[in-house]
């Protein structure tokens, strides 16, 4: 006969293999930062951002968005001049303002009680994620990749599938946790569940796409429930 006594005691839920953060907005609030650099730079350049520039802004890489304003202004600036002028101006934003989002460093330290893997997956310059890593804390991380570690970035899937890799996990079983569309595509792309907790633009519904209003809602249990969601 079943042990029923056992069985009626178990958790309903197991911990996920890992899980995989984005930074910027997600765990520090500096997404305000970066399109107050490219707002900056676009008046530089005779241009305003408007809510139209929105997609080619928050959530994407240095990279991306230089080239967005390169091209709708026109001007005789190269893009790799843009491109330093974008990612310096985010730097040293950031340098003088790292806030944790509400329920943030809390979630990271009951992962690392609960000996999770844990990646920091961002889009924007190692210089960047090291001055975070330096303010919040890079012991909360197994691994940490920034733009520059994968031949693509978000939306691509590279970053989630790269961080995946390098922890000898299948992405299936890994949570990203993300608060753009730009990062969630990344993470749906590579097969992982998603928790979306949205910063400054609304995420849509989607399978294996959790939304919340804040990282104070989130814990092992819903964590592992949502690993444990078959795939579609």
């Amino acid at each position: 006969m079943p042990d029923t006594a056992m069985s009626d005691s178990a958790p309903p839920w197991a911990p996920p293999a890992a899980v995989l953060f984005d930074m910027d907005g997600t765990l520090v609030d500096t997404e305000h930062l970066w399109w107050q650099a490219a707002a900056e730079l676009a008046t530089e350049l005779d241009l305003t951002l408007t809510e139209r520039d929105v997609p080619e802004v928050l959530g994407r890489a240095v990279e991306h968005t230089a080239a967005h304003l390169h091209r709708s202004s026109g001007t005789a600036r190269s893009e790799a001049d843009l491109v330093e002028r974008l990612g310096d101006s985010f730097a040293g934003k950031v340098a003088t303002e790292i806030v944790p989002r509400p329920g943030a460093l809390a979630l990271l330290a009951a992962l690392h009680d609960a000996r999770v893997p844990t990646a920091l997956v961002s889009a924007s310059p190692r210089r960047v994620v090291d001055l975070v890593l330096g303010s919040i804390g890079s012991e909360w991380f197994t691994v940490t990749l920034a733009a520059e570690d994968t031949e693509r970035t978000k939306p691509a899937p590279d970053p989630y599938l790269a961080a995946a890799g390098l922890l000898g996990l299948d992405p299936a079983t890994c949570v990203a946790v993300e608060d753009t569309p730009t990062g969630v595509a990344s993470a749906h792309a590579a097969g992982c569940a998603v928790l979306a907790v949205p910063s400054a633009v609304p995420i849509g519904a989607a399978p294996r796409v959790t939304l919340l209003d804040s990282l104070e809602q989130a814990d092992l249990a819903l964590l592992g429930k949502l690993a444990a969601a078959p795939a579609v």
